[in-house]
Parts: structure tokens; sequence; C-alpha cells
């Protein structure tokens, strides 16, 4: 009763082609912004901004990349983690070569460099699609690891092979505390999250979806697969790129290309997978299930008596069930659990 449709007319085109045409989602997400902004802030602690919320900011950043590429236009990539860091040992070069370059130019500069590789590994994907193109994706993650390991240059010539950040600034003012770290994150997150929402529903996002659904008849109706498949390759990119800049200046503050291996570009996949393809609020939802669930079992671990060794076993073994169990039971992802229960609350006290 209180989540409906009824008497919300549109009355201009402008009106009926809003992100959230229901005024009670506008006002839900207007809120949970404020909240992020506003009340997190003021009720989380060191531990709580250090190893949950910036992680869980930045790889749903990274995970809203991962799903325009793969839920959005249908191309499996395994090379996420190398696009995370090319973005991130771009970006470090970019904001110690040039004198006075800004943090946030140097964060974009990282993801322009993603992009530049991104499309370049995405060429195979005009020839070759599903496992092959996995493959091909996953040839970027082992170049990379390799590029960042062996060559110099990407480091500064560091002996030890890993690199640092520190005393961060955006406008003059400092980025050091974990509060100043979350704010910056949520701030590109939500920037990224906006233009993902409106990308996607137009027309090149149409496009991506039809080259999904099926690339021959999309080609038959005037739509350029090369086009449409680079272009995914690139916004993806770019998108992971500045989450990988993110995650190496923010988060971790020194890093080495282990970091960015391809554990992470899997751990990606999964957010998608179980977050639910094809939607932005998957991103969300996948990047919480794997970042929370994790720390929430071996928390649970712990209290029941196990030793330390035997919580990250259990961690382990209950985390992989419980993803079969989501893609055996909604192969959809939370995002479709989510998408039923707003549909039942329309219906709510009424059901039919």
């Amino acid at each position: 009763m209180f989540y409906r449709e009824n008497g919300q007319f549109k009355t201009s085109y402008r009106a009926d082609q809003q992100i959230f045409p229901i005024a009670q989602d506008r006002w839900a997400i207007l809120a949970l912004i404020a909240f992020a902004f506003v009340g997190v802030p003021m009720l989380a602690d060191e531990y709580l901004f250090r190893a949950i919320l910036i992680p869980f900011l930045i790889l749903a950043l990274a995970a809203l990349g991962v799903n325009i590429l793969v839920g959005y236009c249908g191309q499996i990539s395994l090379g996420s983690g190398a696009f995370m860091a090319v973005g991130a040992y771009m970006a470090y070069n970019t904001y110690i070569r040039i004198d006075g370059m800004p943090l946030i130019v140097a964060l974009l500069a990282g993801g322009f460099f993603a992009t530049l590789v991104g499309m370049f590994f995405g060429i195979p994907s005009l020839r070759v699609k599903g496992l092959y193109l996995a493959v091909a994706t996953l040839a970027a993650q082992f170049f990379c690891d390799w590029a960042f390991l062996r060559i110099g240059w990407f480091t500064n010539n560091n002996a030890s092979g890993s690199v640092s950040v520190s005393n961060l600034q955006v406008f003059g003012m400092a980025i050091d505390t974990p509060l100043e770290k979350y704010l910056f994150c949520l701030a590109f997150l939500v920037v990224f999250a906006l233009l993902a929402k409106n990308l996607v529903r137009s027309a090149i996002g149409r496009e991506w979806m039809a080259i999904r659904d099926m690339d021959v008849a999309a080609a038959v109706i005037g739509i350029r697969p090369m086009y449409a498949k680079l272009s995914a390759f690139a916004v993806s990119s770019f998108i992971i790129g500045v989450a990988g800049g993110l995650w190496g200046f923010v988060h971790l503050g020194s890093w080495e290309p282990a970091a960015f291996s391809i554990d992470r570009s899997f751990q990606l996949l999964f957010m998608v997978i179980i977050g639910g393809m094809g939607s932005i609020m998957g991103s969300f939802f996948g990047a919480a299930f794997i970042v929370l669930l994790p720390i929430f079992i071996e928390r649970i671990s712990l209290l029941v008596g196990l030793s330390t060794a035997a919580a990250a076993h259990m961690t382990f073994m209950v985390f992989g069930a419980l993803i079969v169990w989501f893609l055996i039971v909604e192969p959809h992802g939370l995002a479709k659990l989510w998408s039923i229960g707003k549909q039942k609350l329309r219906l709510w006290p009424f059901p039919h």
C-alpha cells in the first residue's frame, strides 16, 4: 500500500524516462546516499572503515565495470585484475612523474591507460566468444603480471618491486584518515554508478544488450558489433582501472603485482554472477556478499571454538557452498531476489 505507482502520473517524456520512475525509489536512494555521507561517518569506527567499508566501495566500483562488460554486453572476461593493475600502476607513474599532478586526474589517467589495454585485449572478441574469449582475456592477466614484475619503469626502478604513495591531497585537503578515505571512495562510487546507470539506458547500452542477446540479429538490424564490443571493453576497463587506482592509492597505500593477481579477477567475476548480471544494483549486492560473508563466517567459526587455521578453512568451504547454492536457487543473482521482493511490496497487502 505504501509502495505503489497509483496516482504517480507522467506528464512529460523527461518524467517518463527518469532513472527511478517511482517516487518511493527516488526518496529511498536519496536517503541511502545521505545516510552513507552523513550517518555512516557518525556511527562507524576505524576498523569498520578499513576492513569493510572502503574495500566494499572500491570492489563495488570494480564490479560495476565488470558488469557492464559481462552482464550487459555478454563478453566473458578474466582479465579484470590486470585492468585494475594497469589503472593502479599508471596512476602511480602519472602521479610521481608529473610535478603537481592532482590525485583525481592521476586516477582518471590510470583509467584511461586501462581503457587502452582493455580495448587491445578486447580485439579477439570480434572473432571469438565464450570460453575462447575468456582465455584471450586471461592472457591480459598473465602479461600484466609479468610486465609489472619484470619491467622496472612501472615501479620507478624500486629494487623491492613494490610501490607506495603517501600524503594524498584533493583540492588542498589531506586524505589521511579512514573517514576521509571512505568519503573520497564514496564520492567516486556515487558518480560512476550514476553515469553507468544512465549509460546502460542510452542507445549504446541498448546496443550492448542486443549484442549480448544475439549478436547476429543485432548485426542484421544495423548494430556494429565491433563498435559495441570495443566500447563495452573501453568503458568497463576505464571504470575497473579507476577502481584499481583507488585500491592501490587509498586502500593499500603500498602494493606489488600480487595485489592484482588472477584471484582478483575471479573475485570480481563472482561478484557479478552472485549479485546479478546485467544489473547495476547487483554489483553492490555482489560486492557486499563477497566482502562481508567471509568475515561473518570466520567470526562465527571462532565463536564456536575452532582454531584460527580451521576457521580459515571453514570460511572457504562455507563460502564455496553458498556460492553454489545461490547459483542453483537463483541463477539471476541477488538482484533478482531484490526485484521479486519489490514486486511483492507493490501488491502488499492485497496479493493476487
